[in-house]
């Protein structure tokens, strides 16, 4: 540089110099670099991950202690109103689970003075001769017991739904008889609250004695009742402890129910509706008053009431009158407003003018709607308006006229009535066709009577004809008086029927949905709603293909778990209406005058408030199991007796398996050694809810053959019928063999051509060709082919219920039980 020149500035990088990351030495930063990078910054001071993980445990277990005394509190603040003051009085059912046991001595012993109690009403429940309230001063609770008739079975479930305990009364050497055990499982089905098990008779046996027998029976009811306490109810002493633990035990939650307002009628009144404003012609129905305590949640007067047994009506108000059992009628009862102008109930003690004050009164603008069916449009549908030729055809049509030969004197009216044989062979064959009833049709054609008659004869050994006269003649001569006074009582008619349901249920259990192709019919036409499947795990199905005429009459949901979920936090948070533990009068309109002839009768009411959407028909599952006790096949959509929650109603389901798939394949029967999903068009109810199913005998008696749970209400879930054709490989050559008795034509093949084949040894392949025109073809497996294999081809169609909703169930006779249809063991199908 020359001396004296001015100073060269050195390079300066732009603001896009490339500027390259720091070598990745592996190491962590020093506490030097650290210093260096933050230049004498300081971080504000933070907690360490460990400090923070402590921080979180200790978050989450404060919350889960807090969630834990809330529902502690909740629980034992439900337990102290229940028989209190605020709360309904403690509702006690008696049952008798023994015919030798005496009920009504147990609810004299728990009335008398001896025990404590003063009783304040009698006949406190309307429908039930042997009920009454007490009142226990010295427990400061109350109670109301009442003794339903176990011989009537609605009657019992439908007290049971409402009681907070139960009284069983066992016999002192046997505990319960067969009834009582078919009593006992359909309460546990249902849903069984807080029990006591309570035996009479005890102290009149000797002192050594009195031990064996308690330990007896501690072991018969130990079956039933694990870790139950045994009571014995002799004296009024022994009346009091039952009356202590009555009030002080713990309750079991029932979620259908503690969901739900409901009410048991203590006093009902009927009034028939004036023909006034009908236009002078009666209508038959009228206005039901119902008196009762409140239970569950707050009752609104805005929503449905169900009554069990009966259907789904309205409220038009709500009254409260006087408490009739109050805890101390001594000290009126301040009254206290509530929400919206609502007033407090009030005890005994108060002015007869101010008896009765209402409660609310319904708002029509924001009442519920009785509507359980969609409205169906018949001109919603696409339409086509038909085209000049079809109208021309349609008039030459009607202008032709059939020549026919009818008798003399018959006019052209009756002659158009009279069918030609042509036209009934058209008929059969839509008939076939049809969608409800093929499959019956094709199990009874493949499963016949006579049939199997023939085969279990041929199977037999088929001796001489000489031999079975002579066994004849023995078998006739060796019967005694006895056999034909057993013979007396038996129904052949009803035989017959039990042993054709048995072998079709053996059949299936056999030779699982294999039907004949029919000879004198294209199986191109038998099977058209048919089709294959590549995979019946993967294959699409849409869901809304082809669906029948009763969908556009049912309600669906975009997300009945999310609903569901929406309409329970709203009831829960419910805080207006009639509260828990009131006294109130409803008043219910357009009643049939049946209710009344029902109470009268001396049945129980039990109203219950539906929740909303409730009372709309949609498509309802059922996830089910069979009951041990019944051994009669089940066929699928024979009618049954069904009670869901508070309803009852009979009708024919469908069964299908119970898999986590989009597609869920028909079951023909109920089996017994896996759940079943049984799908019917029911009014909407939200799980949880208990399901039992009866099955009603011809003289009127209703057998148990399933118990389970309500699963969802899903209109969406594809249920498939399977069908399997079977055919014999008649030639084999390694993998390629010729196969026979599947079809009869050669159009049949060519149209089943795309469908796969299987055999039941595993192997798959397809149709290659069709050889002849008499059925037989060419197929192509994928390995090595046996002569003792059969090949079958799997055709599926989807199926729905039939719409044979009917809310009418007739009253049962008392149960008896019953001997299935006795088939021997080694009865043989082939």
């Amino acid at each position: 540089m020359v001396s004296g020149a001015e100073p060269q500035q050195g390079h300066r990088a732009g603001v896009y110099k490339q500027k390259n990351k720091g070598h990745k030495h592996g190491k962590h930063r020093t506490k030097g670099e650290i210093e260096r990078e933050n230049k004498g910054r300081v971080s504000v001071t933070a907690l360490t991950k460990k400090q923070r993980k402590e921080a979180r445990k200790m978050d989450k277990r404060h919350k889960a202690n807090q969630l834990r005394r809330n529902k502690k509190d909740l629980v034992l603040t439900e337990k102290r109103r229940l028989g209190s003051r605020d709360g309904p009085p403690h509702l006690v059912a008696v049952v008798a689970l023994h015919a030798g046991v005496d009920a009504e001595a147990v609810t004299r012993l728990l009335r008398c003075e001896g025990a404590g109690g003063l009783v304040r009403e009698e006949n406190s429940v309307c429908g039930v001769s042997d009920s009454f309230g007490l009142v226990m001063p010295r427990f400061k609770q109350r109670f109301t017991f009442l003794r339903p008739d176990t011989a009537d079975m609605h009657s019992l479930l439908d007290v049971v739904k409402v009681a907070d305990s139960l009284v069983f009364v066992l016999d002192s050497t046997e505990g319960w008889d067969s009834y009582g055990d078919h009593c006992l499982s359909c309460l546990f089905s249902q849903g069984l609250p807080a029990y006591a098990l309570v035996c009479q008779g005890v102290s009149d046996l000797a002192v050594k004695k009195r031990v064996d027998s308690r330990r007896a029976l501690a072991k018969i009811s130990e079956i039933r009742f694990p870790g139950a306490r045994l009571f014995p109810l002799d004296s009024d002493q022994d009346a009091t402890l039952m009356l202590r633990h009555l009030g002080a035990q713990r309750q079991r939650r029932l979620g259908f129910r503690s969901r739900r307002p409901h009410l048991l009628a203590q006093q009902v009144s009927y009034t028939p509706n004036s023909s006034e404003g009908s236009g002078g012609a009666p209508t038959g129905l009228g206005t039901l008053r119902v008196s009762g305590y409140v239970r569950g949640c707050p009752l609104q007067v805005d929503r449905l009431v169900h009554i069990s047994g009966f259907g789904d009506f309205l409220l038009s108000q709500i009254d409260a009158p006087i408490d009739p059992l109050p805890l101390n009628s001594m000290t009126p009862r301040p009254a206290k407003p509530g929400k919206e102008g609502d007033v407090d109930m009030q005890d005994g003690g108060v002015d007869e003018v101010a008896s009765v004050r209402v409660l609310m009164k319904a708002d029509p603008a924001r009442r519920e709607s009785l509507q359980a069916e969609a409205e169906v449009d018949p001109m919603d549908g696409e339409q086509t308006w038909p085209t000049d030729t079809e109208l021309l055809e349609a008039e030459e049509a009607r202008k032709s006229k059939r020549v026919m030969k009818v008798p003399k004197g018959t006019s052209d009216y009756q002659a158009t009535w009279i069918v030609d044989e042509e036209d009934e062979n058209g008929e059969e064959n839509e008939e076939s066709t049809d969608d409800e009833d093929d499959e019956d049709s094709m199990m009874e054609e493949s499963i016949d009577g006579e049939d199997l008659d023939s085969q279990v004869d041929a199977a037999s050994g088929g001796g001489s004809d000489e031999e079975e006269e002579e066994e004849e003649l023995n078998s006739t001569s060796d019967k005694g008086g006895a056999d034909q006074r057993y013979d007396e009582h038996m129904d052949e008619a009803e035989e017959g029927e039990g042993l054709k349901r048995y072998r079709e249920a053996r059949a299936n259990e056999m030779f699982p949905d294999e039907v004949d192709t029919p000879l004198d019919q294209s199986a191109k036409n038998r099977f058209q709603r048919y089709r294959g499947l590549k995979s019946f795990r993967s294959s699409p199905w849409d869901p809304l293909e082809n669906l029948p005429a009763d969908y556009s009459r049912i309600f669906q949901f975009q997300s009945f778990e999310r609903t569901r979920r929406r309409v329970l936090a709203e009831a829960a948070q419910e805080e207006e209406g009639a509260m828990v533990g009131w006294y109130v009068t409803l008043h219910v309109v357009d009643v049939p005058p049946t209710v009344m002839e029902s109470v009268q009768a001396g049945r129980p009411l039990v109203l219950v408030s539906l929740l909303p959407h409730e009372q709309k028909m949609s498509v309802m599952h059922m996830l089910v199991r069979r009951h041990p006790s019944n051994t009669d096949p089940i066929k699928s959509k024979e009618e049954l007796v069904f009670h869901c929650g508070f309803r009852r109603f009979r009708a024919c389901p469908i069964f299908s398996q119970h898999t986590s798939a989009d597609k869920h394949k028909l079951e023909r029967f109920l089996h017994a050694d896996a759940p079943t999903v049984v799908s019917v068009y029911a009014p909407i109810t939200f799980p949880t809810a208990g399901v039992l199913l009866f099955k009603q005998r011809e003289d009127g008696m209703q057998d148990l053959v399933g118990t389970g749970s309500l699963l969802s209400c899903d209109p969406q879930r594809v249920v498939l019928k399977r069908i399997v054709l079977s055919g014999h490989p008649f030639k084999i050559n390694r993998r390629s063999a010729v196969c026979r008795y599947m079809f009869f034509n050669r159009d049949d093949i060519l149209w089943f051509k795309p469908v796969e084949l299987r055999t039941k040894w595993g192997r798959r392949g397809h149709i290659k060709e069709a050889l002849g025109t008499h059925g037989h073809m060419k197929c192509v497996f994928d390995s090595q082919m046996r002569s003792q294999d059969t090949v079958m081809m799997n055709l599926y169609k989807r199926v729905y219920p039939r719409w044979t909703y009917d809310p009418y169930v007739p009253l049962p006779l008392p149960w008896v039980k019953g001997e299935g249809t006795q088939v021997p063991d080694d009865f043989d199908m082939e």
